[in-house]
């Protein structure tokens, strides 16, 4: 909702994408320093082939990473800056569960080749797989004014 009550609209496809650019690189970085912390108690030596607990690892560091971000105001580094912001679809602010649950369906809809975001461009409500199934949304922030 705006200050003046009015629900604020819906986020559509290419701008949440350009959201998801931004907080990708940004993300990049973590998952760096992550995996090079990961790697400090083998004194620096890769694992061989696929280690599912790195794996395991990485995808922790991912959702709380978002988690984070928005369940601290809604907004990610990306999000802020195409004035996108994650709302619960219901009275009161995000749980951790529909946090949880948006990360986890959003693996999803991008590992259908992007169908799970393709459904706004067809959904009524230019909701996502992951916005539907978390009972969020996201919204398009008003620009801020500067006064002076």
């Amino acid at each position: 909702m705006s200050q003046d009550n009015t629900p604020l609209p819906r986020c559509g496809l290419l701008r949440r994408l350009a959201a998801i650019l931004y907080d990708s690189l940004l993300l990049l970085a973590v998952l760096f320093i992550a995996s090079a912390l990961w790697l400090i108690p083998s004194g620096g030596e890769a694992t061989a082939g696929q280690d599912p607990l790195l794996t395991l690892f990485l995808l922790l560091v991912a959702f709380a990473f978002f988690a984070w971000f928005w369940s601290h105001g809604g907004q990610t580094l990306g999000m802020r800056a195409w004035r996108i912001k994650l709302q619960n679809r219901n009275p009161g602010p995000l749980t951790l569960w529909q946090l949880m649950l948006r990360f986890i369906v959003a693996i999803f809809s991008w590992l259908a080749f992007g169908l799970g975001f393709l459904w706004s461009l067809i959904d009524k409500e230019k909701l996502t797989w992951h916005d539907r199934y978390s009972m969020s949304e996201l919204v398009v922030t008003p620009k801020q004014r500067r006064d002076g």
